[in-house]
């Protein structure tokens, strides 16, 4: 089981901020893939041109990145300051 956090925008889009999921694949990439197979604004998060950032119990983590139970990881949009 891992916890899935969605933060900022990314919220808003989704309709929710957070999930479980106790059966879930072992990297990001697929993860992400995952969770854009739900369709409609999941796949134009997850699938699309949308930049998502991840992080894997608030680490920042690249597509490669490893997934265990218990987890925690955070999905979230760039940051831009000015």
């Amino acid at each position: 089981m891992i916890q899935v956090l969605y933060f900022a925008s990314l919220r808003e889009r989704l309709g929710r901020g957070d999930e479980t999921l106790d059966q879930h694949p072992d990297t990001l990439a697929a993860l992400r893939a995952q969770l854009a197979a739900r369709g409609g604004a999941w796949h134009e998060v997850f699938a699309g041109d949308l930049r998502v950032l991840a992080a894997v119990n608030q680490e920042m983590a690249g597509e490669d990145g490893a997934i265990a139970d218990g987890d925690e990881i955070g999905f979230f949009p760039p940051v831009t300051g000015g």
